[in-house]
C-alpha cells in the first residue's frame, strides 16, 4: 500500500495534501511565514 508522506521528514499521519508537508510541518512553517499565501485565521 502507498501512504502519503511528509517530504522533509516521511512522517505518514497527519498529511496534507496541498503542501505535500505534514500537519506539524505545515503549522511551523506557517509560524515562521515560510509559506507564501498562508494567513492566520480570524473570523
Amino acid at each position: 500500500r502507498v501512504r502519503n508522506r511528509d517530504a522533509v521528514d516521511g512522517r505518514p499521519r497527519g498529511h496534507l495534501r496541498k503542501f505535500g508537508l505534514s500537519r506539524v510541518r505545515v503549522r511551523s512553517l506557517a509560524h515562521q511565514g515560510q509559506l507564501p499565501g498562508v494567513r492566520k485565521s480570524s473570523w
